[in-house]
């Protein structure tokens, strides 16, 4: 067992070292797909727009749906990019993670069921967490002073 611990341990210690990169193909990866699920929102136009804005429905809100639908799409495409760059990063995570709220609240209404919703869900936990965590020092935020460096703790030896 105790052999097992400190596997474990140098494991998680030799994994950490790269904590900064992971966090940047993070970003990078699902900020991108964000933008590619986005882009076509954003250049679908008021029909587009007002078809997503509906969704605010389920919330009760009936109006402006051009709004609202433009809204989304920007979350998605615009904090999709925001989220990459790692650029006003924790509010773009918030932005991000209202649009799935919207977006699981209006599919499991609408009887898509989890199997559907379940990305919806499953993006905006990752997005929660994400706000938590920060962009790490490989983004526009840390480069511009908003970020500070991730504190250090010692790792404990062996």
């Amino acid at each position: 067992m105790i052999l097992l611990k400190q596997l474990l341990r140098y494991f998680a210690q030799a994994l950490s070292r790269y904590r900064d990169l992971a966090l940047l193909i993070f970003r990078l990866g699902l900020g991108g797909m964000f933008m590619w699920h986005g882009w076509p929102k954003i250049i679908g136009g008021t029909a587009k727009w007002s078809g997503l804005g509906k969704a605010m429905g389920t919330f009760g809100i009936d109006f402006a749906p051009v709004f609202w639908g433009f809204m989304s799409s920007f979350a998605e495409f615009g904090g999709g990019l925001l989220f990459a760059m790692g650029l006003f990063y924790r509010p773009a995570c918030l932005l991000l993670v209202s649009n799935m709220i919207v977006a699981f609240t209006s599919q499991m209404i609408g009887g898509t069921g989890l199997q559907k919703a379940s990305q919806s869900l499953e993006d905006g936990i990752s997005f929660f967490g994400a706000a938590f965590i920060g962009p790490g020092k490989y983004s526009l935020d840390y480069y511009m002073g908003i970020e500070k460096p991730a504190e250090r703790r010692p790792h404990n030896t062996f």
